[in-house]
């Protein structure tokens, strides 16, 4: 999660000094538009994989409780008490919200981000002038900078989930090793002496 922070970081950066440059020329060169391209598609990447840990870590949630009665009865500290499940379902949905907000302010639509060979062909379309190369420059400085803001809430998220996780781990490691404790001294011990009371006779 830190190497995606870091990455729409670095991506975010090299959007801003393509916008500085398109400030002091009529046009990006073919050949830095691609590097603009390639950038560009590694943010979408970058929105891809933060979707995926949302999705993968929610799916992890539901699983433990559904097979561990005792982490479903385990309560975190999560707004309104929701479960890490249904939170990791609204950063997902606030995410693309706001991607989705930033790209129709640009007269693009979210479905077009979505798709990499649409995203390609929205952004060979937008070179052709100086105009469209500086409004794409503009969305994905703007994405890249959403990501990297929501990538530190995610990891937030991730990192109050793993406390908890391991904390249930201890709980039931613990609760282990009582039991074995108590099952070893109880097979350990030495039977009660059964001296000062009177020996059976046999009674005729």
């Amino acid at each position: 999660m830190t190497q995606i922070t870091q990455l729409a970081e670095q991506i975010q950066n090299q959007l801003n000094i393509y916008q500085n440059m398109l400030q002091n020329t009529a046009q990006l060169p073919s050949h830095i538009w691609g590097e603009v391209e390639s950038d560009l598609g590694k943010l979408r990447s970058v929105v891809s994989q933060g979707q995926g840990i949302a999705f993968s870590l929610g799916n992890a949630d539901d699983v433990l409780k559904q097979r561990f009665k005792s982490f479903a009865e385990l309560k975190a500290n999560l707004p309104s008490g929701e479960s890490f499940s249904s939170t990791y379902q609204t950063w997902s949905d606030t995410n693309r919200d706001t991607i989705a907000g930033t790209l129709s302010a640009a007269s693009l639509t979210a479905d077009q981000f979505d798709s990499e060979a649409d995203t390609m062909r929205q952004l060979q379309s937008m070179s052709e002038s100086a105009d469209g190369q500086m409004k794409a420059l503009q969305v994905g400085h703007e994405i890249a900078a959403q990501q990297v803001a929501q990538m530190q809430k995610l990891r937030g998220l991730v990192s109050q989930q793993m406390t908890m996780v391991g904390t249930w781990l201890q709980t039931q490691q613990t609760d282990k090793d009582l039991a074995q404790a108590r099952r070893e001294e109880f097979f350990n011990s030495t039977a009660p002496s059964m001296s000062g009371g009177e020996g059976m006779k046999i009674q005729w």
